[in-house]
């Protein structure tokens, strides 16, 4: 199945942070996607270290993918350096959370 890097950041729009109710794309978690033959490589941050969403919202980055990883293992290694800030954050999300 031939799956490219926008497609899978579009996959995973649908995945929120429960807390911030706004998608970890646009929230500036989502650190790099490689997308390669026998995995799907996901690096994320969250917004905060020991953040109780966790293992909520990496459970849901596996799952919002496995319909579309076809054969390939999915891993998703959430990181902690560079540390997240608002700045990562896209526009739109800075708006609707009252940042700008």
């Amino acid at each position: 199945m031939e799956l490219r890097e926008e497609e899978v950041r579009e996959i995973l729009r649908q995945v929120y942070d429960p807390e911030l109710g706004f998608n970890i794309v646009d929230l500036g978690l989502v650190y790099e996607i490689r997308v390669e033959p026998e995995r799907l490589y996901i690096r994320m941050t969250l917004t905060t270290p020991g953040c109780p969403m966790h293992d909520t919202i990496a459970g849901g980055v596996r799952r919002a993918l496995m319909a579309h990883a076809g054969n390939r293992e999915i891993e998703v290694d959430v990181v902690w350096e560079p540390r997240w800030s608002p700045d990562f954050m896209s526009r739109e999300a800075k708006e609707q959370l009252g940042i700008i």
